[in-house]
C-alpha cells in the first residue's frame, strides 16, 4: 500500500494542483488530508478540486476547519483578532455543500499498513488539533500524549515543517505543509510506503501561484503572495516561534 499524506494547504489551489499532478505518476493507493485545507486564498475552488479527485482519498479536520466551522456556526473561533476577518471570508466563500463536507470529517484517522503498523493520522497531535511541538520538544513531555494512541507511527502536520522523530515506542513524522511551508519555497507532502516514510518537495510556479493570490478578494492576500509562497519564514525563525508556544506538560 502507497499512501501520500497531504497536510496544511489553506487553500493555496496552485500548489495542490501540482503536488497531486506529481501524484498522478505514482502508484498511490489512497490520499490522507490531515488538515488545514482551509482557511486560504482559494478556498472554493480548492473544495471543488478535492471533490473530484479520480483516486480514494479521506479527509481529517484541522484547527483551520474548525475555526472556519465555528465562523458558519455564528461563533468567534478561538483565533487572534487578526486572523478573524479572512476566517469570516473563507466561510462566506464556501459552499453549504462544501461546509457539510467538512463537517463530516472525522479528527484522527487509523490505517495498517504492513511495512509501518498501525498508522495515526491526526493534524497536531492525537489529543487535539492545536497543540505545538518542534523536532526539539523534550521527550518526556511527548510520551504521554503520544503513548495512548499506541501507534506505531503518528503522521501530523500543524506546524508546517517536515521533520520525524520519536516518543517513547512511538514513531512521529511531520508531513510539512502543501501550501504554507516554512523553509524552501514550494510544496511538502509525505509518502507512505512499503518502503518507509519519504519527505517530498514539489516544486512548482511560484510567481504565477502568488498572482493568481493577489487576485482573489483574500483579505490577507498580499501577505499569503509574499510569506506564504515567495519568500516563506525560515524554519529556524518558525522553530523559535514554535518553541514559545509548545506545550510544557
Amino acid at each position: 500500500m502507497w499512501i501520500a499524506a497531504l497536510y496544511d494547504i489553506h487553500a493555496n489551489l496552485p500548489a495542490l494542483d501540482a503536488v497531486l499532478r506529481e501524484i498522478s505518476t505514482l502508484a498511490i493507493d489512497q490520499i490522507v488530508f490531515g488538515g488545514d485545507v482551509l482557511p486560504g486564498p482559494m478556498p472554493r475552488e480548492t473544495l471543488a478540486l478535492l471533490a473530484q479527485l479520480d483516486r480514494p482519498a479521506q479527509f481529517i479536520q484541522g484547527n483551520g476547519e474548525v475555526a472556519v466551522l465555528d465562523c458558519l456556526a455564528g461563533r468567534v473561533p478561538r483565533v487572534p483578532e487578526t486572523y478573524q476577518p479572512a476566517l469570516r471570508w473563507v466561510a462566506g466563500e464556501i459552499t453549504a455543500e462544501q461546509s457539510d463536507m467538512i463537517k463530516s470529517w472525522p479528527k484522527t484517522l487509523r490505517v495498517t499498513m504492513p511495512a509501518l503498523g498501525e498508522v495515526l493520522f491526526c493534524h497536531a497531535t492525537p489529543r487535539n488539533e492545536n497543540e505545538i511541538f518542534t523536532e526539539s520538544t523534550r521527550e518526556d513531555i511527548l510520551r504521554p500524549v503520544f503513548a495512548p494512541a499506541k501507534a506505531d507511527l503518528v503522521v501530523c502536520g500543524h506546524t508546517h515543517m517536515q521533520f520525524e522523530r520519536r516518543a517513547g515506542t512511538t514513531r512521529i513524522a511531520n508531513a510539512g505543509s502543501v501550501g504554507m511551508p516554512f523553509g524552501e519555497p514550494g510544496a511538502d507532502w509525505l509518502l507512505l510506503s512499503p518502503s518507509g516514510i519519504e519527505f517530498r518537495h514539489t516544486s512548482y510556479d511560484l510567481s504565477e501561484a502568488a498572482q493568481q493570490v493577489r487576485s482573489t478578494k483574500y483579505p490577507q492576500a498580499e501577505e499569503f503572495a509574499l510569506r506564504s509562497i515567495l519568500q516563506p519564514p525560515s524554519r529556524e525563525e518558525m522553530s523559535r516561534v514554535f518553541a514559545r508556544a509548545e506545550m510544557t506538560s
